[in-house]
């Protein structure tokens, strides 16, 4: 059975309303919407977000053997970083130009589209004879990537209900973090050229999943194709379900931004374009801040430095998996308990983490013994992990798909994307000359200072966003108080 029917029918059993009103009618729901749709095609499109998180992990498992002096292509250590920090600098390209190209060619059409860079760099990859083109390779499938951090997020808040919507964006990072888990636990048992054929596979995999999902039924009435816009939120919310007064609020929002179009530079003039711009950057930036990729990509030389005898593959599959389990979590708390009180726990935790972490290290490298507290470094990192996802993992990312008013969201989103994986390139870069400069306790703790200033960022900026309309979230950031609705968001 093809996923589109499978959705159809599984729908027709989740949905709650026995009659679909025409097109103008007064009638309203009386039962809620069907879920499912939505979480089946949450699933389909963030699959391309599972590629991306195999380009993500690729690097932990593959460079080790590449600079191996048996490597049929043996990399220096310049060159490996190189090969690592290229994704950072493609995902910076990709990010920029992603929004407005949804904007023009649809979300689904350029998610879609988004499959080509990633194929050809895992071929690439595949067939590599010099280093030259693992760094084109590594480049290509950056800007993939950079890309599908913009629209994949971009396109679940625009098929979301209100009442599911963090959950549905956290699912960005819970893929995100699989991808991880798949390229690092594949990575330990196959060689690194078999690697990419199996990273690449998914691709295809996704493909074919996604090609039957709907069109953001936002975008559709922004081209003015109101049709497509029905049959496309009918199958997001349930053949039962009478969805007319969802698709009026949608076009009088629409309405509304089109009597108020203006360049993107003189929009964010506004006082709720500026609020949003800066909760965006600045969760971008504490969510690099605060250290993940180092922990991250150096967990095996953290867990070898500590004096642990974990083999490197394995911590990189702990490390993954703690990521997963997290934000999974994160799914089942994300609408009830709010974005904010998450974000606070989460930067709290973190900073803990590393303030113990780095105290380790200063007992170390002072010449104290630490042998009876060996575990430290391991349950730290593996509980850093676990808070990082419940919030800083991701919040950030789904963020911008609430906060940004319509006329500046693809613009806005991909800057916000494209400061995310440069302040990634610069952490992931100066982290050694760091740690080399003030040795691996004070570096810690720089970025335990940095997670208690993301706590007050988040207290004092950030506006909390569960169980508010799109339009509500754009009312207070404008300054005027807002009252939640109960059916989809609409007072």
């Amino acid at each position: 059975m093809k996923i589109h029917q499978l959705i159809k029918k599984l729908s027709k059993m989740d949905g709650e309303e026995s009659h679909v009103p025409m097109v103008g009618s007064n009638h309203q729901p009386s039962g809620e919407s069907s879920k499912l749709p939505q979480y089946l095609y949450t699933l389909a499109v963030t699959i391309g977000v599972f590629c991306g998180g195999a380009v993500i992990g690729w690097s932990s498992p593959a460079l080790p053997e590449l600079q191996s002096p048996n490597s049929t292509l043996p990399l220096t250590p310049d060159q490996g970083s190189w090969v690592g920090s290229l994704l950072a600098i493609g995902s910076f390209i990709g990010a920029l130009p992603a929004g407005s190209v949804a904007d023009l060619l649809g979300r689904k059409l350029t998610i879609m589209s988004l499959s080509v860079p990633l194929l050809i760099s895992w071929s690439m990859i595949h067939f590599a004879t010099s280093v030259n083109i693992l760094y084109l390779a590594r480049l290509l499938g950056g800007i993939g990537l950079g890309a599908i951090c913009t629209t994949v997020p971009m396109y679940v808040s625009e098929i979301a209900e209100d009442s599911i919507r963090g959950a549905l964006g956290s699912a960005f990072q819970l893929m995100l973090g699989s991808g991880l888990v798949y390229a690092y636990a594949l990575g330990a048992v196959v060689h690194y050229t078999m690697l990419p054929l199996l990273c690449g596979v998914i691709n295809i995999l996704f493909l074919t999943v996604f090609f039957r999902a709907p069109e953001s039924p936002m975008w559709l009435l922004k081209k003015d194709q109101r049709k497509r816009a029905e049959e496309s939120l009918q199958r997001l919310r349930g053949e039962k379900y009478n969805i007319y007064r969802e698709l009026h609020a949608m076009e009088k929002e629409i309405a509304n931004q089109n009597t108020q179009k203006v360049p993107f530079l003189k929009a964010i003039n506004k006082r709720s374009s500026i609020l949003a711009m800066v909760i965006c950057l600045g969760m971008m930036f504490f969510q690099q801040m605060s250290g993940i990729n180092i922990v991250i990509f150096f967990a095996g030389n953290i867990f070898k430095d500590a004096g642990s005898s974990m083999d490197s593959a394995v911590a990189a599959i702990l490390v993954g998996l703690a990521g997963v389990i997290a934000t999974l979590v994160a799914a089942s708390l994300i609408d009830r308990l709010g974005r904010k009180i998450l974000l606070q726990i989460s930067a709290t935790a973190m900073a803990l983490c590393l303030v113990v972490l780095g105290y380790y290290f200063h007992l170390k490298t002072s010449g104290s013994d630490v042998s009876s507290i060996g575990t430290v470094p391991l349950v730290s990192v593996i509980v850093y992990i676990l808070m990082f996802g419940i919030a800083f993992g991701p919040i950030p990312w789904m963020i911008s798909g609430e906060v940004l008013p319509p006329e500046i969201k693809a613009t806005g989103t991909s800057i916000a994307v494209a400061t995310n994986w440069f302040i990634a390139f610069t952490v992931t870069k100066s982290f050694q000359p760091l740690l080399d400069a003030v040795g691996p306790a004070v570096t810690y703790w720089i970025f335990a200072c940095l997670n208690v200033l993301s706590f007050f960022f988040v207290t004092f900026v950030v506006i909390e966003t569960k169980g508010k309309s799109l339009a509500q979230v754009q009312e207070e950031l404008s300054g005027k108080r807002t009252k939640v609705g109960k059916t989809n968001g609409v007072v």
